[in-house]
C-alpha cells in the first residue's frame, strides 16, 4: 500500500469538504475547489468527518498504487488551499528590470524594447512588494506554479551574468565566459 497514500487527510476547521461520488469538493475562506478522483481510487470519510480517507482497491498495478498517493496528495494540496492558500516568490535580477502592477496584471521592464503585460488568471492575486519582487498568491497549487513559471518564462536566468526573473532562493550555475586574449 502506498505510504502516502493510506494516511488521512485532516480537515482544519473552517473548511468544509464533500464527497459525491468520484467527485471531491472542498470549500474554506480561500475559495473553493473540486477535483475528480480517478478510477481505481475512491474516496470515503474515516470515522468522524474530520479526516478522509482515500482507497484503493486491491491490486499490485504500479499505476494503482501511484495513483493512490497522487489522489490523496491532490486531495490535500485542495483542503491546504482553501484554508491557508499558497504563494510562490519571484525574483528580478539585471540593472533597470523591474516590476509594477497595472489594475489586476503586471507590466514588466526586462531589457526588451517593449514592455510585457500579464494578466493574472482567475483566482490568482498578484503582489509586488518592491520593483524586484513579485508574489502569486492562488487557493490552487497547480495554477500558482503554472502562473509563476509563465511569468518566469518572459526572461529566464542566464547563467552568464545571472540576469533574468527566478524563484526565491534558485541556484543560479554560474559559467565563466569568453576571456579576452592572452
Amino acid at each position: 500500500m502506498s505510504r502516502i497514500g493510506k494516511q488521512p487527510v485532516e480537515i482544519p476547521a473552517g473548511v468544509s469538504v464533500s464527497l459525491n461520488g468520484r467527485r471531491v469538493a472542498a470549500k474554506g475562506p480561500r475559495g473553493e475547489l473540486a477535483l475528480e478522483v480517478t478510477e481505481p481510487i475512491t474516496v470515503a470519510w474515516q470515522g468522524e468527518p474530520g479526516k478522509v480517507l482515500v482507497v484503493r482497491r486491491p491490486s499490485d498495478q504500479k499505476s494503482h498504487r501511484a495513483l493512490h498517493g497522487l489522489n490523496r496528495s491532490l486531495i490535500a494540496n485542495a483542503v491546504e488551499g482553501v484554508s491557508k492558500g499558497f504563494t510562490r516568490t519571484l525574483e528580478i535580477v539585471g540593472v533597470g528590470y523591474r516590476a509594477q502592477l497595472r489594475g489586476s496584471g503586471l507590466e514588466l521592464r526586462l531589457g526588451f524594447s517593449h514592455l510585457v503585460e500579464f494578466t493574472a488568471p482567475a483566482g490568482i492575486t498578484l503582489e509586488v512588494p518592491n520593483p524586484t519582487t513579485i508574489v502569486v498568491k492562488g487557493a490552487d497549487k497547480q495554477q500558482v506554479g503554472h502562473t509563476a513559471a509563465v511569468i518566469r518564462s518572459f526572461r529566464p536566468p542566464e547563467p552568464y551574468k545571472g540576469k533574468g526573473i527566478r524563484y526565491r532562493g534558485e541556484y543560479v550555475r554560474r559559467k565563466a565566459g569568453k576571456t579576452a586574449g592572452k
